[in-house]
């Protein structure tokens, strides 16, 4: 089977306090191989980039209406005029609140929506097909 990437890259802004924020280049990633889930790369070191996965549906949601919870919440908001999707990640090390663009991210997600479809993400897991091959005689 034929995977697909879908990769947009843009300027993040990391929220220090309401009047600071510092720019974050990153990378979304939306690959047909692993079709639940989105990947982000924030090129904070570039020796070492954050990566960071979550599900692509927590991430749809998020632009609407606030959702998620634990490691990873996602909301929509306005700043400085213009429309932003937040997104709050917490892991071990630390957290951050990160401000996005919301319509190249939008944009960015109508096209992983074209890509699969919800609903159809199961039948790119080639389950059917690992099945067949342990059966098969």
């Amino acid at each position: 089977m034929r995977h697909t990437v879908v990769e947009r890259e843009l300027e993040l802004q990391l929220v220090l306090s309401p009047e600071r924020a510092i720019p974050v280049p990153a990378r979304l990633e939306y690959r047909t191989d692993d079709p639940y889930a989105v990947h982000v790369t924030f090129h904070v070191d570039c020796d070492r980039p954050v990566h960071w996965t979550f599900a692509r549906e927590l991430l749809v949601e998020g632009v609407f209406r606030p959702c998620g919870q634990g490691d990873v919440r996602v909301w929509p908001s306005r700043s400085r005029e213009r429309s932003v999707v937040l997104m709050a990640l917490d892991s071990p090390t630390g957290e951050a609140l990160l401000e996005a663009p919301a319509a190249p991210v939008s944009a960015w997600l109508e096209r992983t929506l074209r890509v699969v479809p919800p609903g159809s993400e199961g039948g790119r897991l080639g389950i059917d097909d690992a099945l067949d091959g342990l059966l098969a005689p």
